[in-house]
C-alpha cells in the first residue's frame, strides 16, 4: 500500500507538471507572454544571407578569434533591425570561412543587408621600418574589442569620435601602446588611414580617440560613425555571396503540413497501440501525450534555441522511439505472463528485462544526434538537437510515466482500479 501512495504521488506530481507545461508551450496562453517560441525562417518566412570572409590581411593564427568576432558584432549589429531571434552560424570550407546569418520575420531586408555590409571596420596598426619603408603592421586590436563610442570635441572644436574598449581590448591596448612608446599608433578605418597619433606613454583604462586626420570629421560623418561603432565594428571585410528568401505564405503552409503529418502519424500510432495492446495501449498512449508536452516546453527554455522545420522533424522522430520503447516494455511483459507469472510479476519483470535493450538502442541514437549536432551546421543541428533530447525525455517517458500509471491503476489490491 505505501508504494502504491508513492505511485499515486509521482503520477499526480507529473500530471500537473504537464498541465503547466502545456499552457507553457501553447502559443495563446503566459507562455508566449513571457517566452514567446523562437521560429526560424523555414517557419515565419525571411531571408538567409550568405557572406564571405575576407581575411588576407590576418595573420593565419588569429582567423578563428577574427571570425568569432565577425560573429559577434553581427549579431548585434541585426538585432538593432528588429529581426525576429537572428542567427549567425560559421561556416568552414578549408581555409575560407563564411557566415550563415538567418534573418527570421525581417521587416525591412534591404535596409538590413545595407547596414551590414556599411559596418566599419576598424583596426590598430603598428607602424615598422622595412627595407627604408614604412610598413603598417595590423595588431590584434580592431573593432571587435569597442565597448562604446561618443562624440566629443577637441581643442579646435572639431568632432572627434572617442572609443572606450571592453576589458579584453583594453588589456591589448595597454600592451600594444606600451611597446610602441615615441612610435606612431596607425589608425585604419575601412582600411584607410584616419589617424596616427605619436604614442607618448603607456595608455590604461582602455579609452582611445580617432581625429579624422587632416581633413578631419564633420559632425554628421562622426554622429554616424558613432551609431555603427556602437551597432558594432567588423574585424575583417565580409562579402554577401548568396541569398536565399522564404516568403511568409509558404513558411505558414510548410508548417501546417508538418503539424498535420505528425498529428496524423501520431493518432494512427496511437490507435494501433490501443487496438492491439488495449488497455496497456491506453496507459502508452497518455504518457506518449505527457512526453509530448514535457519534451516541447524543454525546447522552449532552451537558451538561444530556434525552432526550425527540420527541428519539429527530430522532435516528430522522437516520439517514435517513445513508442517503440512502450512495445518492448509490453511485449516482455506479455511473456513473462505466458511464463505463468502474476500480471504485478509480469509488469516489473517486463520492465526489467526491456530497459537494457530500450538502454542501448536511445543511447546509440543520442551518440549519433551528438555527432550531428557538433559536427554539422545550420538545420541538421536543430534536427539532432530535438531528436536527441527528445530521446532522453521518452525514456524518462517509457520507464517512469508509463510504469507509475501501471503500478497505480493495476495493482491496488490486485486488481485494475
Amino acid at each position: 500500500m505505501k508504494s502504491w501512495k508513492i505511485s499515486l504521488f509521482i503520477l499526480v506530481f507529473v500530471i500537473l507538471l504537464s498541465v503547466l507545461a502545456g499552457f507553457f508551450v501553447y502559443p495563446r496562453y503566459f507562455g508566449s507572454k513571457y517566452l514567446p517560441w523562437r521560429l526560424g525562417l523555414d517557419l515565419v518566412g525571411g531571408t538567409s544571407l550568405v557572406y564571405q570572409v575576407d581575411l588576407s590581411g590576418i595573420p593565419a593564427d588569429r582567423h578563428d578569434d577574427t571570425v568569432a568576432g565577425l560573429k559577434e558584432v553581427i549579431e548585434k549589429r541585426v538585432n538593432i533591425f528588429g529581426v525576429t531571434e537572428p542567427k549567425v552560424t560559421i561556416a568552414q570550407k578549408g581555409d575560407n570561412y563564411e557566415l550563415l546569418v538567418d534573418l527570421a520575420g525581417v521587416k525591412d531586408l534591404k535596409e538590413a543587408v545595407r547596414l551590414i555590409g556599411e559596418t566599419p571596420i576598424l583596426d590598430f596598426r603598428e607602424v615598422v621600418q622595412i627595407d627604408d619603408q614604412i610598413v603598417y603592421v595590423p595588431t590584434e586590436l580592431t573593432g571587435r574589442y569597442i565597448k562604446s563610442a561618443n562624440i566629443a570635441f577637441d581643442q579646435l572644436n572639431k568632432p572627434i569620435v572617442t572609443l572606450e574598449f571592453n576589458e579584453e581590448g583594453a588589456k591589448l591596448f595597454e600592451e600594444i601602446t606600451a611597446r610602441n612608446v615615441g612610435k606612431p599608433l596607425a589608425i585604419f578605418l575601412d582600411n584607410e588611414i584616419k589617424d596616427a597619433p605619436i604614442v607618448q606613454e603607456k595608455i590604461t583604462g582602455g579609452r582611445a580617440q580617432i581625429s579624422g586626420g587632416g581633413a578631419g570629421f564633420s559632425a554628421d560623418e562622426a554622429r554616424t560613425l558613432v551609431e555603427r561603432f556602437n551597432a558594432g565594428a567588423l574585424a575583417a571585410p565580409i562579402k554577401l555571396i548568396n541569398q536565399r528568401t522564404v516568403s511568409p505564405t509558404a513558411a505558414t503552409d510548410a508548417l501546417r503540413d508538418i503539424i498535420t503529418a505528425g498529428l496524423i502519424g501520431t493518432a494512427l500510432v496511437a490507435l494501433f497501440m490501443i487496438i492491439y495492446y488495449r488497455l496497456f495501449g491506453i496507459f502508452a498512449v497518455l504518457a506518449l501525450s505527457i512526453y509530448a508536452v514535457l519534451a516541447l516546453a524543454l525546447f522552449k527554455v532552451i537558451p538561444n534555441f530556434t525552432m526550425t522545420l527540420a527541428g519539429i522533424a527530430g522532435f516528430i522522430l522522437s516520439i517514435g522511439m517513445a513508442v517503440d520503447a512502450n512495445i518492448l516494455i509490453f511485449e516482455r511483459t506479455k511473456e513473462e505472463k505466458k511464463r505463468g507469472l502474476a500480471r504485478e510479476e509480469a509488469i516489473e519483470e517486463g520492465f526489467r528485462r526491456a530497459w537494457p535493450s530500450i538502454r542501448d538502442s536511445n543511447m546509440s541514437t543520442i551518440i549519433t544526434s551528438a555527432i550531428l549536432y557538433y559536427f554539422t551546421t545550420s538545420f541538421v543541428k536543430g534536427f539532432a538537437l530535438t531528436l536527441g533530447l527528445g530521446v532522453l525525455v521518452s525514456m524518462f517517458s517509457a520507464i517512469l510515466i508509463t510504469r507509475t500509471m501501471l503500478r497505480v491503476f493495476l495493482e491496488k489490491n490486485g486488481k485494475t482500479a
